[in-house]
Formats: structure tokens, sequence, C-alpha cells
């Protein structure tokens, strides 16, 4: 027992004295080695960022071409699901939805569909008829001579006005083309822009951006409505004047509105105005001449020699465009039997009024009482000068639209505006510059009134729609027929019916 505990004290004194074995050091790296290692990894880095830069170049250089090449490339039509309708919509077999043409006219402005947030310009007509819920009554907004215009939501939550043309009511694809070449063309801040378009069959839609604050001829006349304050209306006057004019001088051919009046301006919540419904007005394909067309247009806004000959010239919207001057100045409709007892329209009343008022500085006898004398009188004078010199009878004396602008804004003297005439004045006169219409005027009858021209050219409309309705049954009268002879109101409200 002793004996082997002692042996196991000298074996672990034995093993504690004896020394731990030492480890052999480290082998020295080759210095060619190291080199190489190093220079592999800085030539390895190097390759990872060229090849992150050439492909981050690739990948802008494939966006910046994408970009570019789409907007002279044709489109196909979309492709994704169609949306179903609310109602039972029969798909057409010959279903198309065209791009828009590519403009030929550079503006400053942004595309529609790039101040929507919403880039497509082609819709089926199964997806507009989910965005306007099966154009339900609910969404109406309102009817005019080509069609009913109906608010809808695009997928992205984007309101749009979707205008559906009348199937079989004799507008077809020769205008629904005209006013897409037209409108594709056309991007100004005060003017109503145009979304898109679908053919779908006999089915044909234009989807313009919805203005939500209903138009100058609801603020103006609708039963009930606080008045526009002077502000506003000078607003309301200058925005829609610049949009007039960048269709008479910044377009190329230049675009004849043909139908200005108040119920096609139309007003954002900042009063904003927005001239609609040129759409279907023709072009002015030679330079210095004029168009005839059949006539359109409604009454108490048509120029004097369109009412007549239904010859269009860009003086004929500046005769119209005085009008709604005259609604703004007064607040009176422009045909009011109640209001013009005599004269029967706002052109015969206001022209000596507007004479007296430049003459004497006295507004109050043309001003809306509404206002309660509550405007700026330089405005009001320029205002008031402009309305005269556009309703002139002769179109030849009527301003371009682009001094209009400038007078409004005061940039412009009034003499100038007058071109020598004393201001309001519409006398008849002769001139180898005026346009045959004048001339014949002259020559026949110096004391005719608009009141005259306006009956004229109701007689001659009324022969022309009891032919076209020859075969239809009922009589159509007087007053049938000046309910009718209007074009296309685009986003006029129910609301304004009073």
């Amino acid at each position: 027992m002793s004996n082997t505990t002692t042996t196991n004290t000298t074996t672990n004194a034995t093993a504690s004295a004896t020394p731990a074995t030492e480890l052999p050091p480290p082998p020295r790296g080759n210095p060619t080695l190291v080199a190489l290692g190093v220079g592999i990894g800085i030539g390895g880095a190097i390759v990872l960022l060229g090849v992150g830069l050439l492909f981050f170049w690739y990948k802008r250089r494939k966006i910046d071409l994408s970009g570019s090449l789409s907007q002279g490339l044709k489109a196909e039509p979309s492709g994704g699901s169609l949306l179903k309708s609310q109602q039972k919509v029969p798909a057409p077999t010959d279903n198309m939805v065209a791009m828009l043409p590519k403009p030929t006219h550079v503006s400053p402005s942004p595309s529609p569909g790039m101040v929507l947030g919403f880039s497509k310009t082609t819709f089926t007509y199964e997806e507009l008829a989910q965005a306007t819920e099966g154009f339900s009554n609910a969404n109406l907004l309102g009817q005019g001579g080509f069609g009913y215009v109906h608010k809808g939501i695009l997928p992205n939550g984007k309101e749009v006005a979707v205008k559906q043309l009348k199937v079989g009511s004799g507008q077809g694809e020769r205008e629904f083309q005209a006013e897409v070449e037209t409108i594709s063309r056309v991007h100004h801040r005060h003017l109503v822009s145009l979304v898109g378009y679908c053919i779908s069959g006999a089915q044909r839609m234009l989807v313009y951006e919805f203005v939500p604050n209903n138009t100058l001829q609801f603020h103006l006349h609708g039963k009930g409505r606080q008045p526009l304050s002077w502000a506003n209306r000078m607003k309301i006057a200058i925005g829609s004047a610049r949009g007039l004019t960048y269709l008479h001088e910044d377009c190329q051919p230049k675009i004849i509105h043909r139908d200005i009046k108040a119920a096609n301006i139309l007003l954002d919540y900042n009063f904003e105005a927005k001239v609609a419904d040129f759409g279907l007005a023709r072009l002015n394909l030679e330079a210095g001449t004029h168009i005839s067309t059949r006539i359109m247009g409604t009454f108490g806004y048509l120029a004097p020699e369109y009412a007549l000959s239904g010859k269009l010239t860009d003086k004929s919207d500046v005769f119209s465009f005085g009008v709604v001057l005259l609604e703004l100045i007064s607040g009176k409709r422009p045909i009011d039997k109640a209001q013009f007892v005599d004269d029967d329209n706002i052109v015969d009343w206001a022209r000596p009024l507007l004479r007296q008022a430049l003459e004497g500085g006295n507004f109050d006898i043309i001003v809306d009482p509404r206002l309660e004398k509550d405007y700026d009188s330089n405005e009001m004078t320029r205002m008031v000068a402009c309305a005269a010199v556009c309703v002139r009878h002769f179109s030849r004396r009527r301003p371009r639209m682009s001094q209009v602008v400038r007078a409004l804004e005061g940039n412009m003297p009034l003499d100038d505006l007058n071109d020598g005439m004393t201001p309001g004045e519409s006398s008849f006169y002769e001139s180898h510059e005026s346009s045959d219409y004048d001339n014949s005027i002259s020559n026949s009858n110096s004391n005719s009134s608009y009141k005259d021209d306006l009956k004229k050219f109701e007689r001659l409309a009324l022969e022309s729609q009891r032919h076209n309705n020859c075969e239809s049954s009922g009589p159509t009268s007087d007053n049938d027929l000046r309910q009718s002879v209007s074009s296309s109101e685009v986003l006029q409200t129910t609301r304004e019916k009073s």
C-alpha cells in the first residue's frame, strides 16, 4: 500500500518537473507569394467595380431609350385583365383601342397622363364601364349635343370625365377622330386635357381630366349661389382668354373653338378657368381662310357672321368670348326676355351702356348689383373695354385674343385695343379689308342689330332641322330649336338646370 503511494507520488513529481514540449515556430512566408496574393485581391476588386459601373450605365441607358421610344411607337391594346362592368355589357368582337397620335406641336406643359399621375392613354369599353359604375345616372355629369358625360374613377383612384358619344347620332367616327387628333396636340393649363380614348365597335368615348368645381354658368346663374367675387371673375376672364389665345395663336394649325360660352368654362377649387369642349372644332388648314361647316353653336353667343353663313374664323370665338365677359360684368344671361324686354339679348342691351360707362366712368349702370360695388375700378374699365371691342358687329374690327389678354392684364393701352374707334362703338362702315359678311351688312342694312341676326339664323336653322327630321313624327317648334342648336357641353352638370 505504501509502495503504491510512493510510486504515484514519484510519478507525479517527475511529470511536474518535466518541461512542456514547445511548438515549432511558424514558417516564414515567401515574399513573392504575399505580393501575388495582394495583387490578386486588388485586381479582383477593380474588376468587380468595373462590372458594377458597366451594369449601372447599361440600366440607365436602357431606361432612357425606352422612355424616348415609347413616345414614337404605337402601343398595342392593353393586355391586362378586363375589368368587369357592374352592368352586363357584351364585349364587341371588333374591339380596338388606339394610342393617341404623337403631338405635332411641342408644348412646355406636361402631358395629361403626367399631370394626373396616370400614364395610361388607352381604355377598353369594359374598363370605362367599370370606372363609371356602368355609366350610371348617379355618375352623370351632363348631356350635350354629342352625348353623355359621366364621372369615372380609374383603378389608381384618379377622377376623370368620360364623354360617351351618342351611337347613331350622326356624329360618328369622323367627328370622333377629329376630336382625338385635335385634343391630343393641345396641352395648356387653361384648357381641359384629354387623358385617353376608346373605340369599341360602335362605342366611342373620350376620357378627360376631371375639373371639380363645376362651370362658370353654374356659379354665375345657378339658383341660390353666392355671387362670384370680382377677383374671381377677373381671374376667370384672364385664364379663359389665355386658353383661347393658345388655340388661336400657338397651335399649328390654329384651332377655332366654335362654341365659347359660360357652360364650357370649367373651374377648379381655386377658380382657375379651363376651356372645355373644343375637340370638335375644325382646324384652319389654310392660313388666313375661314372654314365652312354646318352651323353649330349656342344662341346668345353666336357671332353675327357665323349665325348667318356658318363661316368660322378666330374672330367668331372673340365675339363669343365678349359675351362671356358681359356675363361676368353684369351677371345676366345671354338670352333672357325677362331682363331684356326690348333687346332680348345681352349684346344689344349692353352696347350703349358700355359706351356710356367708358365715357363717363360710371359702371353702376352695367355692373352686377350683387357685387355691391365691390370691384377694382381700373380692372372693371379694362374688362368693359375688352367686352366692347369683342362684340363689335364687324369681325375685322374685333381684336385678337392675345390683345385681349394683354388688355385684361393691364399690359396694353386701351387706345391700342380700340384701334382708333370710340370706346364701345360698333357702328357699321365699309372697308376693303372687311369680310364678305361685313361688306354685305355695310351695303344692305346699316341699322341691323344682333337680335335681327339671331332671328335670321333661327329661321335658317329651323328650316335645316325640319329638313333633316322630315321622316320623324311631330312638329318642331322655335323653342325646341333654341334648346337643340348647341354643341356638346362637357361637364355641364345637372345642377345647372334651373
